[in-house]
């Protein structure tokens, strides 16, 4: 469903995603995990058509996103780490207008609209402005909208960051759902190294910019000597602290190459 060859992102003279290449199966769950600056969002970013690739290739559900945007667009749902709902309409609003830019059939809208609102719990508030919303409940309507259009791939990019663990799990259990009885491929980043451990087929570890391991969970918890995965990670990638796009942001200002670009 997923594949990539030999992908690179260049910022300038700074690399931030280093000739990875990997598959991800029609219907898998994959954990593409990594510390702060490993180059995970510039790879989703590249995957979603946000960014073009330095150079490498792409194919999602058999399309090429540099050169069939639209088909490959209409593949996905997308729930990026910054917010992409606007604060000036309600949740209902968001929903509509997501729903009309992919092309459901208007006699479906309400009744989808109204099962995901309901199921992130929002539909008591969906005529309430978004910009009166928390953190949390903008993060549930992202979520919604991401799976409206019912997509063959589902990209997720830390998508429970900020969320109680009884909603985070709430969510997974719907995603997994989703995944069961629509064969939906997942491609996910968190921070929560539980969440992989527990969802994930397969996980993928990126640092520096380059792929360090692939296997299942307990392949790398095998591989590394471990007991959880959250040990195995850290064994693959270090104990060093890493800053928020820190070291990243440092290089690509030596590049004189920062504009708009965060990890």
């Amino acid at each position: 469903m997923i594949k990539v060859d030999n992908l690179i992102k260049k910022f300038g003279n700074f690399t931030a995603v280093d000739n990875i290449s990997f598959d991800v199966k029609d219907g898998e769950i994959l954990a593409f995990l990594g510390p702060n600056g490993a180059g995970k969002t510039t790879t989703i970013k590249m995957l979603t058509t946000v960014l073009p690739p330095s150079s490498g290739k792409i194919e999602l559900n058999g399309y090429n996103p540099l050169t069939q945007k639209d088909k490959a667009r209409h593949s996905f749902g997308i729930v990026f780490q910054d917010s992409s709902v606007d604060d000036e309409l309600t949740a209902y609003e968001n929903m509509m207008m997501h729903a009309v830019l992919y092309g459901i059939k208007k006699s479906e809208q309400k009744v989808k609209i109204e099962h995901l609102l309901g199921f992130v719990e929002l539909w008591d508030r969906r005529n309430e402005l978004v910009k009166n919303f928390s953190g949390g409940m903008k993060r549930r309507l992202e979520i919604a909208k991401g799976l409206l259009h019912h997509p063959k791939i589902l990209f997720l990019d830390e998508p429970t960051q900020g969320l109680d663990p009884q909603t985070r799990n709430h969510i997974w259990e719907y995603i997994k759902k989703m995944n069961a009885e629509e064969k939906m491929t997942v491609f996910f980043t968190t921070h929560y190294i539980e969440e992989a451990e527990k969802a994930a087929d397969r996980v993928v570890v990126i640092d520096h910019g380059q792929i360090v391991a692939i296997g299942t969970p307990a392949e790398l918890k095998t591989k590394t000597g471990k007991d959880n995965l959250e040990d195995a990670f850290i064994s693959l990638t270090g104990k060093t602290i890493r800053e928020e796009g820190a070291d990243s942001f440092g290089r690509m200002r030596q590049a004189g190459r920062m504009g708009g670009w965060r990890r």
